[in-house]
């Protein structure tokens, strides 16, 4: 059992930094076990959650000044909210913790304050048949917590609403920008290989007039799809989030075409009005991940429906415009 400090440290806010911009994000972790905040007694309330460094920072931030045991799950660096989907903060590993880290000889109460996003990983009754600790759900959010505790663990109903404001959109943006550099750079050298077999010249200069538009209008898409929709995610008409995702892109393609038109063949205008909104559907579809709203259930419906017509409309486009590039 470890002593830990409610103060953020520099290094502290780094680490979050770099992990809100993709650095290390696989391996943002504290050691799973048992974490004492202040002087925490037998009669001390049990917090659990996971051990994702993000998470645990936020968690003992808002914990200043109380006495309180934290139990940490080995959930990998995930989490709370996806860790209970992909089960790794769940009823076998909660069990196992209580009984590896000792809690029963240290806390003479029997109930532990799980997250409620936490709720669809932990099997309550099975918690209490294998070790006798109750499960009460917590508020959603770590910030709650003082007053949870202060009204006697009792959770208003504003605790138990998810939100999911511009503030929460903001701070997730930046890592799924990150993550698509990748395939970014692939369908950018793609393009350049288009066009140099399309102008039948390899130099810079000549590739430039023929390869800079698709592939600023590619960038563009992306940032619409990753960065615009998720901003204006409220105001977006549709549930859908590729939806939402079309209608920036489409939005983006006829502006596009508006400005560039009567520098651009038909072709290419078709192919504009395809490709722009299936680059910014995908990449709001992905945004999925980040919020606390959506479903596994939900999430894998809109995939199976969204995902043929953004490759198809995707795919059309690139024809188009390579047949027009061509010809």
């Amino acid at each position: 059992m470890a002593r830990v400090a409610t103060d953020i440290t520099l290094p502290d806010r780094l680490g979050g930094w770099g992990v809100r911009w993709g650095i290390n994000r696989m391996h943002y972790t504290v050691a799973a076990g048992l974490y004492a905040v202040g002087q925490p007694g037998s009669q001390s309330p049990v917090l659990v959650s996971a051990n994702y460094k993000l998470t645990f920072d936020q968690l003992r931030r808002e914990l200043a000044g109380r006495d309180v045991w934290l139990l940490l799950l080995e959930t990998f660096g995930i989490n709370v909210w996806c860790a209970a989907g992909k089960g790794t903060f769940g009823t076998l590993e909660l069990i196992n913790r209580i009984n590896r880290t000792g809690l029963p000889t240290l806390v003479a109460h029997r109930t532990l304050i799980v997250p409620q996003l936490g709720a669809p990983g932990i099997a309550a009754h099975e918690v209490k048949k294998a070790t006798g600790f109750k499960v009460h759900y917590g508020p959603i959010r770590a910030e709650d917590l003082p007053e949870f505790l202060d009204r006697g663990m009792e959770v208003t109903p504003a605790m138990r609403r998810a939100r999911f404001n511009l503030r929460d959109r903001l701070v997730l943006i930046p890592v799924e920008v990150v993550q698509a550099w990748k395939p970014t750079l692939i369908i950018c050298l793609l393009i350049v290989v288009v066009c140099a077999f399309a102008v039948r010249d390899f130099r810079f200069f000549s590739l430039l007039p023929v390869g800079l538009p698709p592939t600023v209008l590619y960038l563009v898409a992306l940032l619409a799809g990753s960065v615009v929709t998720p901003i204006l995610l409220p105001w977006i008409p549709g549930r859908a989030f590729s939806l939402k995702g079309a209608q920036v892109g489409l939005l983006s393609a006829i502006l596009a075409a508006l400005v560039m038109g009567s520098t651009w063949k038909v072709a290419d205008l078709v192919a504009l009005l395809f490709v722009v909104p299936a680059i910014t559907a995908y990449f709001a579809l992905n945004f999925t991940g980040c919020t606390t709203f959506t479903s596994l259930s939900g999430v894998e419906k809109e995939m199976r429906i969204a995902l043929p017509v953004i490759i198809l409309a995707f795919v059309v486009g690139v024809v188009v415009w390579t047949v027009g590039l061509l010809t």
